[in-house]
């Protein structure tokens, strides 16, 4: 009588065991790879927002301050010298809902420039609004602002009205939030 090799299949034990095991390697190896980069991520984010708020009001230095005020659209304010305000808001309104726009605000209470600095709306359609031909219409306004679909002067992006009214929501809070800081 020949005896046949019997495989022994592993039990739910030793599955569980694995899996743990592949798991808890990749998460450390996602651990060591954050620790690794967030200080190269956090400067590069605060290079960009510094080149955003130069870019929407050239000032010699911006300090923040505290915003005292009940927009919870409004991030941040930044007083930039005798120049004006720049103010950091992530509108309510957006097609994707990830949309932060910096605002300039001179002391005369008018836009003085508008730049995306973060941005998930659609390529070719929302991305559009970071295209001087719609960010420059802000420039000079004050008040409160609208699309002309609504009734205001900003003429919408096509196929992005969106993303439109969520950058004029952005400035008219921005306005606001500077106006609200004396």
């Amino acid at each position: 009588m020949s005896e046949t090799a019997v495989k022994k299949e592993p039990g739910m034990a030793t599955l569980v065991l694995v899996l743990f095991a592949i798991s808890a390697i990749v998460a450390l190896l996602l651990g060591v790879t954050n620790m690794i980069t967030k200080p190269y991520i956090d400067a590069n984010a605060e290079k960009t927002k510094q080149a955003a708020m130069a870019e929407v009001l050239p000032a010699d230095g911006y300090e923040e301050v505290k915003y005292t005020g009940g927009d919870g659209t409004v991030d941040a304010v930044y007083r930039a010298g005798d120049a004006g305000w720049v103010v950091q808001v992530t509108p309510a309104t957006s097609f994707s809902g990830t949309l932060s726009v910096m605002v300039g605000v001179d002391m005369e209470g008018k836009c003085t420039g508008v730049s995306i600095v973060a941005t998930g709306e659609t390529s070719g359609l929302g991305s559009n609004a970071s295209k001087p031909a719609f960010k420059d219409q802000f420039i000079g306004k004050s008040g409160t602002l609208a699309v002309s679909k609504d009734g205001g002067e900003i003429d919408a992006i096509t196929g992005a009205t969106i993303t439109s009214r969520g950058v004029t929501e952005s400035v008219n809070s921005a306005l606001a939030a500077a106006a609200s800081m004396g």
